[in-house]
């Protein structure tokens, strides 16, 4: 499909999908992720072109009819007003696009009477997606969690909802394929330097993009990162292992940021997934992924023996939900190790045991050793005899005959 719109670029992934890009000179180039054609998409190129997140414009309504107060749409709109800065702009974007949707259906609906079954069918809309599925509960639930504090709302919907599988996510990397990777690109590469922050320091992507000289301090890392920043405001700070000391100690002098591009200038967070998956790619590594280095991270840690808090303080979790997810899964590996010995079949459960001393003949034994007393004490001439050397005369001839006597 043609699209006569200016600025408009196609891009093709590995996989062949056609991808659509909004890009003007100076400035990066935004990724348009609706259907062309659709309103939507004319939408998010206005964004695109007056350079402002899509989704920051006014939600528009399907009639002409003005919005119904204390209906879903208008909890969304206050929600879009009020709370823009408690997130960052993309979490906000990502979230808005969600509500628009449901707005669309059920938008004049009353927010008060929504219950967990609406939500729950809401979400089956798209059980095809379990991960999308997911995404609209969490909207759902965000935007009640808002309307509860700031006094619109006293319960929440979505709560109780379990989360649908959604598979394993990203692939963990391996030790075999890291070592893979390192052999492909030589040390002081950005390619390999780029492998040690993600390994060492559980950043993020968008994290990684900007970490520099400036976020050093006496042996560690210190960086609040930009998804928690609006929220929980938590700071992560990691030592510098020596593995990534030695990447970090290559960096020209004079560069600020450890990760540039070609022409020296800082990676955008996308910019550098995109480099990253031709990084992999190179090393024939094509299912693997940055995010799938963080989760290796995570899981050599727990499987050392990292606490869920130990893992939240590196990974700047929040919550202990992501960590327990590694902490468990080491155990259980631990656990298995362990227990495996006993897999085994006990092969000596019907095999006749060789029995201890028998008594009859130790009894004999003992009988043997009193009848030689006796007859010594006869040859020494009874109790308190003189017969001392018919006594050694015997002695003698018994050594005598254990010298002699044939084998």
């Amino acid at each position: 499909m043609k699209l006569h719109l200016r600025g408009i670029i196609e891009d093709t992934d590995r996989h062949g999908n056609i991808r659509l890009y909004y890009r003007t000179k100076g400035k990066k180039k935004v990724r348009l992720r609706e259907k062309p054609g659709t309103a939507a998409f004319l939408r998010e190129y206005e964004c695109a072109e007056k350079g402002i997140p899509y989704g920051d414009s006014p939600v528009v309504s399907d009639s002409s009819k003005p919005v119904v107060a204390r209906s879903f749409r208008w909890l969304c709109q206050q929600h879009f007003k009020r709370a823009a800065n408690s997130v960052t702009v993309d979490t906000m974007s990502r979230r808005r696009r969600i509500l628009e949707e449901i707005c669309v259906k059920h938008g004049d609906k009353p927010f008060e009477l929504l219950e967990r079954k609406h939500v729950t069918a809401i979400r089956d809309t798209r059980i095809d997606s379990p991960g999308a599925a997911n995404n609209i509960v969490k909207a759902i639930s965000a935007l009640f969690a808002w309307a509860i504090e700031v006094g619109e709302a006293k319960t929440n919907p979505c709560m109780g909802i379990k989360r649908l599988k959604s598979g394993d996510g990203f692939h963990t990397w391996t030790l075999e394929e890291i070592e893979q990777y390192e052999a492909r690109h030589a040390p002081g590469t950005t390619a390999r330097r780029a492998l040690a922050v993600f390994m060492f320091t559980g950043l993020r992507l968008s994290d990684a993009a900007i970490l520099g000289r400036q976020h050093l301090n006496d042996g560690w890392i210190r960086i609040r990162p930009g998804k928690t920043r609006k929220s929980s405001g938590v700071e992560v700070n990691v030592p510098i292992l020596s593995d990534l000391a030695e990447e970090l100690d290559r960096v020209p002098v004079g560069q600020l940021t450890f990760l540039v591009t070609e022409y020296g200038k800082p990676f955008s967070d996308k910019g550098l997934g995109n480099k990253m998956r031709q990084w992999c790619d190179e090393a024939g590594l094509f299912h693997c992924s940055a995010h799938g280095l963080r989760k290796a991270g995570a899981s050599i840690a727990a499987e050392n023996g990292a606490t869920s808090d130990q893992l939240k303080a590196i990974f700047g979790w929040t919550t202990s939900q992501q960590a327990d997810l590694y902490t468990r899964a080491a155990r259980r590996k631990k656990l298995a190790g362990d227990a495996t010995k006993l897999l085994l079949p006990d092969r000596n459960e019907n095999k006749s045991v060789p029995l201890g001393e028998p008594i009859v003949e130790k009894w004999d034994l003992e009988a043997k050793e009193m009848e030689e007393k006796q007859e010594l004490a006869k040859l020494n001439g009874g109790p308190g005899g003189r017969g001392r050397t018919k006594l050694r005369s015997y002695i003698f001839q018994v050594h005598r005959l254990q010298l002699v006597a044939p084998v």
